[in-house]
């Protein structure tokens, strides 16, 4: 299986996306910024954020630095952001868009997703996403932490389908029944916390899998995700670990291995959604912008 750090997967659409990126979630501005500079040095494609996330002003920052650093052109990035809970609703997500884009310093981004189904509103904000699309401000749709029966809901009544599905998936929550029928209707599973945070790293079973490769952990679960046909956008703040979560193209796992890891799914959420049922807005966490001490110069 030959890959790269700019391999590609072909959406539904027909558009290009990079199967592995950086993931930005719990960053600050001023870190995002860093972050995304260090990708782009090192050969990444593709950034993904969210306007819940507080940094596409820090995101925003660090695709002109970093474009500019490495003779890049906006249109050799892949950009994802992600519509706000509190901006859903046809024209409210039409109204609030203008500022995301305005933050990321884009006129357009590449892939635009629904963060969360809340309920009541997700089929008018599918609906803003189809309209954005249409004026080219997107150049791909598609949803975030979507159950099947919400994928149904949008399959009923969507003149373009939904091209990526991001859901958390690693080794021990690996949604299978999400990420089969998301086969079975040409979307892209994209993992969200694909290194599953400690309770994945710190797998013995994954260790031990990982020392015969002379790989850690977190490289093996990287290549287990592009193996499985999975995108991936793992986090880091640190420019070495940047460096290390791309190097996991110089080897390739074996069937056995690849269907032993394939067998430690136990529906094991790692992050703070764990008890999340599908209620479309648990907790009242994603009811707001999530703000981190921060360098003034930024905007939220």
């Amino acid at each position: 299986m030959s890959l790269k750090l700019d391999s590609t997967v072909t959406l539904n659409n027909g558009v290009k996306m990079p199967q592995l990126g950086l993931g930005v979630w719990k960053v600050n501005n001023s870190g995002a910024s860093q972050s995304v500079q260090w990708a782009l040095k090192h050969g990444y494609k593709a950034i993904d954020t969210a306007k819940q996330y507080g940094n596409e002003a820090g995101v925003g920052d660090g695709l002109q630095k970093g474009l500019a650093e490495n003779g890049l052109k906006r249109e050799d990035i892949f950009l994802t952001t992600k519509i706000f809970n509190g901006d859903q609703g046809y024209q409210s997500v039409l109204d609030n868009f203008e500022g995301q884009l305005k933050r990321l310093q884009t006129d357009y981004v590449d892939l635009l997703l629904i963060h969360w189904p809340v309920d009541g509103t997700y089929l008018d904000t599918w609906r803003a996403l189809e309209t954005i699309y249409k004026s080219g401000k997107a150049r791909a749709i598609g949803v975030s932490n979507f159950n099947i029966t919400r994928l149904k809901d949008i399959l009923q009544i969507c003149s373009i389908k939904p091209a990526v599905n991001q859901m958390e998936y690693h080794p021990l929550c690996q949604e299978v029944d999400i990420k089969n029928f998301c086969d079975e209707n040409n979307i892209y599973l994209e993992a969200w916390s694909p290194l599953g945070g400690g309770a994945v790293l710190s797998d013995t079973r994954l260790k031990t899998i990982a020392d015969k490769y002379n790989k850690s952990v977190a490289q093996v679960i990287l290549r287990w995700d592009l193996q499985n046909g999975i995108i991936t956008i793992p986090k880091s703040v640190h420019e070495a670990r940047i460096i290390q979560n791309a190097d996991v193209y110089d080897f390739e796992i074996s069937d056995d291995d690849m269907d032993e890891i394939n067998g430690f799914d136990a529906d094991k959420r790692s992050l703070w959604y764990g008890d999340f049922f599908w209620s479309g807005n648990p907790d009242g966490f994603k009811d707001s912008v999530d703000v981190w001490d921060d360098e003034p110069q930024f905007t939220k």
